[in-house]
Parts: structure tokens; sequence; C-alpha cells
């Protein structure tokens, strides 16, 4: 069963979870045709294969520490920092310990491009993404 989406102009809540992060599933929050936002909790040492999206995105670390390793090199977010990731970049992520993530994905006719935006999500521990 897929967990309702925001509407436009709802508040949407992403502060730190602490310690009830653990166990916690990765969500979509919003999804409109050109825009989709997403929390991802990962595990400690949990990756996301190497990926790319059509158009910039950003990651948004919101708590625990993260690599995000590109051609250009790896950078390590922590909370409260951010980067955006280039159209088409190839990336992975990797959590140095349990993180939540806030992406920023940008939509064409609501799909991401070939790697998704469709309403994936992620459960700690679990390396493959499952429908909801």
């Amino acid at each position: 069963m897929a967990l309702p989406h925001a509407r436009p102009l709802d508040v949407i809540d992403v502060a730190p979870q602490g310690e009830r992060l653990h166990g916690q599933p990765s969500t979509s929050l919003i999804k409109t045709d050109r825009l989709q936002l997403l929390h991802l909790v990962l595990a400690a040492h949990q990756d996301l294969p190497r990926h790319h999206v059509d158009d910039e995105c950003t990651i948004h670390c919101l708590e625990g520490e993260v690599d995000v390793k590109m051609g250009a090199g790896v950078r390590q977010l922590r909370p409260g920092q951010v980067i955006v990731v280039p159209a088409k970049e190839p990336h992975s992520v990797k959590a140095r310990s349990e993180s939540a993530l806030l992406v920023t994905l940008l939509l064409h006719g609501g799909d991401a491009g070939n790697q998704g935006g469709g309403g994936r999500r992620y459960v700690p521990g679990k390396e493959t993404p499952i429908r909801p």
C-alpha cells in the first residue's frame, strides 16, 4: 500500500528523528509532474547503487553521515549539508552511519528518467528498491 503524498502547500516535517530513525522506511514525501521530494533512510554502511537521473538533483543530509561517490570524487555530507548532483552524473551513496537524506528530483511528466522517480521505496538494510 502506497503512503499518501503531501500536496502543494502542505507542511512537511523533515526534522531529525534521532533514535526514532532506526527502522523507518524511506518515503516519497511529495510528487508532482515536475518535482519529487524523497526522505531516504539508510542503515549504517548501506549503499544506494550507482545510478543517474536526467536532470540536476539535490541530496541534503538531515542526519548521520554519507559519502556521495561521483566521477569527480567523493563528497562527504554531514547534517545540514547539501550537494547538487549534475544532470546525468552517475553517482552512488554510502551511509557511514544511520542516516536520513532529503533528495529533490526535477521531473519531466512525473518521471525522473530511466532511473525511476515513480514512487520507489528503500527499506533500511535492503539494497533493492521495492514498489509501494
